[in-house]
């Protein structure tokens, strides 16, 4: 038998990905970004295929990673984690930087940022996991990162059907 709600304990963050191309930007919310290399440095990022963001990332060869922290609010969280790309300009009125490759990324509400170049790219079923060479990073403060727990249990925050951790209730 498998519980699905034991993955829940495993300790995620919380990051905005978004990357842009001809068509423009694109971000969402995921909590599945992982270190897996030091030399050089690499992250895996999971995004789902239906999310703009995915065939941005795809199309343009490379994503930025910010790290949420818990500054953030429901309503900051829900602009990328519960809208999509393709109805709204989800950077409009925030304070906003681009990376090397013209990635735009908020710097309201993170404490970090990297910049990838797509180095693989593994079809996971309902997702894509990109593999990522960190190219850039940039400190964008002292707060405290977000974790996914920090979300469930102080926010109350919901999980999306398109996030890699979501259980039908």
């Amino acid at each position: 038998m498998v519980d699905p709600t034991v993955m829940f304990k495993h300790s995620y963050g919380l990051y905005i990905v978004s990357s842009k191309d001809e068509e423009g930007a694109a971000a969402c919310l995921v909590n599945t970004v992982t270190q897996v290399t030091a030399e050089p440095i690499q992250v895996v990022v999971s995004v789902n295929k239906d999310n703009v963001t995915c065939g941005r990332i795809a199309a343009s060869g490379h994503f930025a990673v910010t790290v949420l922290d818990e500054s953030a609010d429901m309503p900051f969280i829900g602009r990328f984690g519960f809208r999509s790309s393709a109805d709204i300009d989800k950077f409009e009125g925030l304070s906003c930087a681009t990376d090397e490759f013209g990635d735009v990324y908020t710097t309201d509400h993170c404490c970090g940022m990297c910049a990838c170049a797509v180095r693989q790219t593994v079809d996971a079923g309902t997702h894509l996991v990109f593999l990522g060479e960190v190219v850039e990073t940039r400190d964008l403060g002292d707060g405290t990162p977000m974790t996914y727990s920090y979300y469930h249990t102080t926010l109350k925050g919901k999980t999306p059907p398109k996030a890699a951790s979501y259980v039908a209730e």
